[in-house]
């Protein structure tokens, strides 16, 4: 569906308030079926669904595909696969980075493209999203209030996934994490009988916990999420245009290019980023303003570039972005290229700035860890000798993302989301086409990790220097005693201290085990 048909107007949603609470939606039948729709392997849609996973490394291959329209059918799908004991498997996006849905033991393979409902929710005072949504669509959706939310770049990504995990993007360091504007969550979980239920959880209802648990406990863990309610926390719910952020009137956008000719100009460039993001992770910062991931493409000359946002109403914006640029190419030579800095609409920013969604996905390895401090001169060497690797000239990446600011407003058990006093997040994000090439870019993405962690067991451990890790992207070696030594169990590295609780919640809601994978919460196999 294109972005111009998934438009909300600010007509239908005041005709959805004058409903009483019935939420206007786009995307969805009016009436569906009693019962879902179910496609077989002969079915000419079978392989297309199948193929819809970000990861070219995994597919599965299940006996049946249903393809829900509404909760209940959603409901109904649970109960059939537990019925005929198929072990399930859920896509809403497809953007999930390892094999949690698509792998050989998922058997029902239950998919929520038909659930992109959006609308506003006059009766819980909230926004209404199905998970099946993709981020342009919400982004245009709420384009009418002067709202939005703080989400991701990729404009192909499905809210579903993005939000249990947290949910951070370019104006995250300004307005929070997306989970920080999650009012609730609908549902279905699965009874210990296999039987399965829809539960509405709020923020200040019934089933508190379970939303606190979707709000960074990852996805897959606690049932399947048939729509997401948004409004936040400072906001009553009586007017759509102040339940969520406001959108910037304007956002300052450039690149900055910079061939990397040596080590040194390698050291002292990220050095110098890396620096000035713990100088100004605080929240309220004046540059909280600021988001400006920096990516180095992997070849013999080691090839980087800053994509620059600046919300253009924050006070001396563009002065800051010359600050800015200043401090990181400080004493680096040659020096970079900075193209000319422009100011565009947030609307236009978002549509022409922001990843447009990919043609053919890759096979991918990722490796993600927080950064409280920025790494030492002999971490940022061993980066520089893996990313100028000949032997992966292509298209993998070293990333390395923002975090901070308001994101640190936050105490790490208000939500699941715990890393909440880091200042980066960084990302090797290994990408190759053919599978005979598979164990050369596994090789170098972890060899890589061990390598910058070799001090903590080949692990970010959290501590001083460390935070953890990111469960939106997922790392099954976090896991594995072959690349963590560090005594460390993987829950610690994604959830710190808020595990305990999100074990009590799983058990609680899906208390036979229903909803696995490689990283699941409460795994009987792994401490």
């Amino acid at each position: 569906m294109t972005g111009e048909k998934m438009a909300v107007t600010r007509r239908r949603f005041l005709g959805a308030m004058a409903l009483g609470g019935v939420a206007t939606t786009v995307g969805m039948p009016v009436a569906a079926a009693a019962e879902p729709e179910v496609l077989g392997v002969g079915d000419p849609r079978y392989l297309p669904l199948t193929m819809r996973g970000y990861n070219r490394r995994f597919t599965a291959r299940p006996s049946k595909i249903f393809l829900p329209g509404d909760a209940e059918q959603v409901r109904l799908a649970v109960e059939r696969s537990l019925g005929e004991g198929l072990t399930l498997g859920v896509r809403s996006g497809g953007h999930c980075f390892d094999d949690f849905v698509d792998n050989d033991r998922t058997r029902s393979l239950i998919d929520l493209s038909k659930l992109t409902g959006i609308g506003w929710d006059a009766g819980h005072g909230a926004f209404s999203v199905g998970p099946g949504a993709e981020l342009s669509a919400v982004y245009q959706a709420l384009h009418p209030w002067n709202v939005t939310l703080p989400a991701g770049i990729c404009l192909a990504v499905g809210i579903g996934g993005h939000v249990c995990g947290g949910g951070y993007g370019p104006l995250s360091r300004s307005r929070g994490l997306v989970a920080d504007h999650l009012y609730g969550v609908e549902v279905v979980t699965a009874n210990a009988d296999g039987t399965a239920s829809l539960v509405l959880a709020t923020r200040d209802g019934p089933h508190s916990d379970l939303w606190w648990a979707h709000t960074g406990g990852g996805g897959g863990n606690f049932g399947i999420v048939t729509r997401y309610l948004f409004r936040s926390p400072d906001a009553d719910g009586g007017d759509p245009a102040r339940a969520l952020p406001r959108s910037p009137g304007g956002m300052l956008h450039g690149r900055l290019l910079l061939p990397v000719t040596t080590e040194e100009s390698f050291v002292r460039f990220l050095g110098n980023y890396l620096a000035f993001h713990e100088q100004h992770g605080a929240p309220g910062d004046p540059f909280a303003g600021l988001y400006a991931p920096l990516n180095f493409r992997t070849d013999v000359v080691a090839s980087a570039e800053v994509l620059i946002f600046f919300d253009a109403d924050a006070p001396d914006a563009r002065a800051r972005v010359d600050e800015f640029v200043a401090a990181i190419t400080a004493g680096v030579t040659p020096g970079a290229v900075v193209q000319p800095i422009e100011r565009s609409s947030y609307a236009d920013t978002v549509s022409k700035v922001y990843y447009p969604k990919g043609a053919v996905y890759p096979r991918v390895k990722v490796k993600a860890a927080y950064l409280r401090k920025a790494y030492d001169t002999e971490q940022l060497r061993a980066l520089y000798r893996h990313v100028t690797n000949p032997g992966v000239v292509g298209e993998s990446q070293l990333e390395f993302l923002p975090f901070g600011g308001a994101i640190n407003a936050v105490a790490p058990e208000a939500t699941a989301f715990p890393a909440r006093d880091t200042m980066m997040k960084m990302l090797i994000h290994a990408a190759w086409r053919l599978p005979g090439d598979d164990e050369r870019f596994l090789g170098w993405a972890r060899e890589m990790y061990r390598d910058v962690y070799a001090g903590s067991g080949g692990v970010p451990v959290p501590g001083a220097a460390h935070g953890g890790s990111y469960i939106n992207y997922p790392d099954p070696d976090l896991a594995d005693p072959r690349w963590n030594s560090s005594g460390v169990p993987w829950h610690a590295l994604y959830y710190g201290g808020n595990y305990a609780r999100l074990l009590e919640v799983k058990q609680r809601y899906d208390p036979a085990g229903a909803f696995q994978h490689a990283l699941s919460i409460g795994r009987p196999d792994w401490s």
